[in-house]
Order: structure tokens, then sequence, then C-alpha cells
């Protein structure tokens, strides 16, 4: 009781008016209703035995019904009694606020820390969340025996820090949520801050270093932490970034990556698709490879209005997922054709897949359907997916160790790798165009040749490509 004393003092010493007065009226303007909601927490955690002591105060809770969702391993949650109606929503089983005026409700849990606080450690999803919820400010209060020497660090702007003869006490106030904690014993310090940035460094950075970062271009002004570190931390929240060295790129690229992902959802993306959309929001191409060469295909076969469309479509993305076909469906929107670009290149694990457009017209051969058949535009070209189609017309096809081979009962082809020429019935014939094209590792066969080759007949109507084999009276004439 005597620690709890000492450190309720210690708030009312250190957090001075302006601060709430600031907090309070911004609580004040949020929005709420039923269904999605926003509110403010405030939240303070006391170290000790192992174990993080927590109590949080949701602030301008709606009048409905609202689910608590607690940390997993959070132990004894339950009412914390601030004031007289700091638990009247609560439910007996402590797993919703029930529907009342009341705006402010207080609990309390407690996080155990295996084998106690360790250095580098990351705390992850620490705190009791609402669902339909979401924090739009949060202020966060930790304080550690005064004998525990180290370093909070929250992705919330620092608002101070202080050691006393009992305790060391540290505070963050910002905009939006928090989720994890990081702790790391040592002499990391804050060694700047600004409204979009904090950087946490053991050593002092250079005046011209910090004053680069100032012309740095970000997606929004969500505050992030940068913890400078040897051995980064692969898994943690889009509010805390750690990079093994801090130069103005990797910031810059870092902290809109991590915006980027925390702004829009992607599902089941590989990591390049957020790169490619962060690179148009930012108008600056970042990322990987792949990234930089898909936004440069891009940009090379768009038309000024088509990127003009392009940039506003990206911007309007909202809060639906983001995937390869969402990508491909707004893409083939821009440019009016159909088009599996992000898919494609999302099933190449190595290389890019080259833009081409698909003719989403039904095949069929000799009147029968053949789903498995496709038609692309390249590059001007007419191509049939050659492995697929060649069958249904009496060939076996393949690939082999000269070339491309196809054979037939009386007639036999092979494409070599060298462009210029082909084989057909062991006789040579010199080409200007190629007949067979090799796109990634899908070969295809070019319209006119398919004709010439092949002996068929290509008859199109709005709905259907059919391909017919000529009769021998056909091919006569």
């Amino acid at each position: 009781m005597k620690f709890a004393m000492s450190f309720f003092s210690i708030l009312a010493l250190i957090i001075t008016g302006t601060i709430f007065f600031q907090y309070h009226a911004y609580s004040s303007d949020l929005e709420t209703g039923d269904g999605e909601f926003h509110y403010s927490q405030e939240i303070e955690i006391v170290y000790r035995e192992n174990s993080l002591d927590i109590r949080q105060h949701f602030k301008n809770l709606p009048n409905q019904k609202v689910k608590i969702k607690w940390p997993e391993n959070a132990v004894n949650p339950s009412c914390f009694i601030d004031n007289e109606k700091s638990c009247d929503r609560l439910s007996k089983e402590v797993s919703n606020f029930k529907k009342g005026e009341t705006k402010s409700q207080s609990v309390s849990y407690i996080i155990p820390i295996e084998g106690g606080l360790k250095d580098k450690m990351l705390i992850q999803n620490v705190f009791a969340t609402l669902t339909n919820g979401e924090a739009s400010y949060s202020v966060v209060h930790i304080s550690t025996d005064s004998k525990i020497v180290g370093q909070w660090i929250t992705g919330l702007p620092l608002v101070g820090q202080q050691k006393l003869s009992l305790v060391n006490y540290t505070m963050f106030s910002g905009y939006g949520t928090v989720r994890d904690i990081y702790w790391q014993t040592g002499n990391l310090k804050v060694q700047e801050q600004t409204p979009v940035l904090s950087i946490y460094a053991p050593g002092a950075i250079s005046k011209d270093f910090l004053k680069s970062l100032e012309n740095l271009k970000f997606l929004n002004d969500q505050h992030i932490a940068i913890i400078q570190e040897k051995n980064p931390v692969k898994e943690h929240d889009d509010r805390l970034l750690f990079l093994p060295e801090l130069t103005e790129q990797a910031i810059e690229q870092e902290v809109i990556l991590s915006q980027i992902k925390s702004q829009y959802k992607f599902e089941d993306s590989p990591t390049w698709l957020s790169e490619v959309v962060a690179s148009y929001l930012v108008k600056d191409t970042i990322g990987s490879d792949k990234a930089k060469k898909i936004v440069k295909t891009l940009k090379e076969y768009m038309t000024a209005n088509q990127e003009s469309a392009w940039l506003e479509a990206l911007n309007k993305l909202g809060e639906e997922p983001i995937s390869p076909a969402s990508m491909d469906d707004l893409l083939s929107e821009v440019l009016d054709a159909k088009t599996s670009y992000f898919k494609l290149n999302a099933a190449q694990e190595n290389g890019t897949y080259p833009l081409l457009f698909e003719d989403d017209r039904s095949v069929y051969v000799n009147d029968v359907l053949r789903e498995n058949v496709h038609v692309i535009l390249y590059k001007g070209q007419v191509l049939y997916t050659a492995d697929t189609l060649l069958p249904y017309l009496g060939y076996t096809a393949g690939e082999g160790k000269n070339g491309y081979y196809i054979n037939g009962d009386n007639r036999t082809f092979r494409f070599p790798k060298e462009p210029g020429f082909y084989v057909f019935n062991q006789r040579r014939y010199s080409t200007i165009s190629e007949p067979i094209i090799k796109i990634a590792n899908n070969y295809y066969v070019e319209e006119a040749w398919l004709q010439r080759l092949f002996l068929v007949e290509l008859q199109k109507s709005d709905g259907r490509i059919n391909i017919k084999m000529l009769t021998q009276e056909q091919e006569q004439k």
C-alpha cells in the first residue's frame, strides 16, 4: 500500500496540468456511436516480483455493450476502483462493459513475466482492448524499482522520465493505441524526438544526420519509435522499428513501410506488394529490387492519364483487405484491360513476371470448351498457351534439349532457343518473328503462326473464340 501511495504521489508531481488539459480536451471531441467507436485510455504499469501490475482506464466509452478482449496471459482481470462509478458497467464475469451512461471505466490485471525482465525484451500484446473500438489517444505510465536501470519504449512519444528514491518513472503520451512495450538495460536513450519519430540509440547522433531527417516524406503523422539494434527484432508492433544502422534511407523506407502496414490491411500478400503501394503514395520508389522493377514496368507502360487514375485509386484504398487479386482488379480497371500482373508476380519467387493482358473470352477447340487454354496479349501479339492447346490439336508438346518440340502423326516441329528459324519435318525454315514464345516458365504460340503451322481456323465473337482444325479440303484451298 505504501508503494501504491508513493506511486500516485509521483504521478501527481510529474504530470503537469497542461498535459491533462490538452488530453481531456482531445478526449471530449472523440467520436462515439453504435458499432465501431473511438475511446481514449490511460494505462498505469508497475513492474514488481516478475510481473506487470496494470491498471487500465478506458474513457469516452459509448452508451452500448462493449466486449473486452483481455491479453492471453492476463491473470486476475478485475475491476479497479478509481472512483465510485469506475466499475458500474463492468459485468460480473468481467467480459464486457454493459450499456450505460458512465463514460469511464477502470480495470486491473497482472501480466506474469517468467524469469523477470531481461535485456532487449519485447513484451507483446500486453494490454486489454475493446472489440469494435479503436484507441485514439493513449497515456502510459511505467514504474520500476529504482535498482532496476534501463529504458522502456512504447512507440508513443516520451513525455518524461525521472529517477526517484523508490522508483524509476517513465511517461508516454500520444495519439493512437499501444500494443507492445520494449525493455532494454544499459544506456539506451532517446537521442531525438520529433512529432513523428523518437530515435533511441546508445550513442549520440550527429546534428547533420538529425537535420537530414527534417526533409523525409512520410505517409501520416503517427508516432514511431526507432531503436538502434544490431540484431533487429523480426516480429513487433508497427510503432516500434529496430534498425541495425541509422541511415536516412533506412529510416525513411522502414517508417513508410511500417506506416502503410498500419494504415492498410494486406491479406496473403508478399512484402513487395506493400512496397509497391508505398512507392506510389510517397511518389518515390522504395523497397526490394522486385518492387522497384514492378513500379518501373507500370510507369513505363501507363499513359499520363492512366498513371493519374492509378494514383487516385491507390489513395482511395479503404479498409478492405489488399491482396494481389484486389490489386489486379484495380489495375485492370485503370488500364481497361484484364491482367493478373500482381498474382503472377506473387507466384513468381525469383525475378518478375512481365505485364501482359488476358482475353477473357471462353476458348473452344472444335466447339468443345477448353478451360485450360488461355489467350494473352503481350507486346502487341496475341498468344495462346501452347502446352494446353496443342494436345487438343493432336500434338504432343514440351521442352527438350535443343528447344521446344511439337510432334504429330505426320508433322513434327522444333523451335530452338536461338531466334531466327524453326525446323519442320527435319527441314529448316528462317523466320523474322517467333512462332513460339517463352514467357517466364510458360510457352505460347503466336496467333498468326498458330493458323499457318497448325492448320486451324479462328472464329471469334464477343463471348468466345473457337479454334477449328481444317479438313483436308480446306487445307488444299
